[in-house]
């Protein structure tokens, strides 16, 4: 017998994702991983094979003349120790390069290289080419609507 309160009549757990109305953090969750999954192998196709999902959490909070580590970890919302893991393995193969800071000699910015900017080019075609195939299938309009809800959502976040 179960403890009090407790269910097993079996089948999907009510909101998980095989549920017959999934929680909307999984409906979240989905489209967000096919769109990495998507840039994952466009990237290895255009010559990129050496990066993997992890990585996307340095090329999408880096600014374009770049970043401090602290503030990267931050936007990213992983520890500092995880972001430079990240950095080291992505300035190892070319994509980042550590320049000093300007406004700050003892701090350093972490900043794209020429194969970094390459990658991004790259993630953006495959990102593109993606929101074409879905304004394809489900209307522009749509989509449009989507992303308009979207930033809606991440404002109520209190992102910018």
């Amino acid at each position: 017998m179960g403890r009090k309160g407790s269910s097993r009549a079996g089948g999907p757990l009510p909101g998980s994702s095989r549920h017959e109305r999934p929680n909307i953090g999984i409906l979240l969750r989905e489209p967000v991983q096919e769109v990495v999954r998507r840039v994952t192998a466009g990237l290895a196709e255009a010559g990129f094979d050496d990066l993997r999902p992890a990585h996307t959490a340095v090329f999408q909070h880096i600014d374009a003349d770049g970043s401090r580590l602290t503030d990267l970890a931050e936007r990213a919302q992983i520890t500092k120790q995880s972001m430079a893991y990240l950095v080291d393995y992505l300035e190892q193969r070319g994509y980042l390069e550590r320049r000093p800071d300007p406004s700050d000699r003892r701090a350093a910015l972490i900043c794209l290289t020429e194969r970094g900017w390459e990658q991004i080019r790259a993630a953006l075609e495959t990102i593109a080419a993606v929101e074409a195939e879905w304004a394809e299938r489900l209307g522009a309009e749509r989509v449009e609507q989507l992303r308009d809800l979207l930033v809606d959502l991440r404002q109520l976040t209190g992102r910018p």
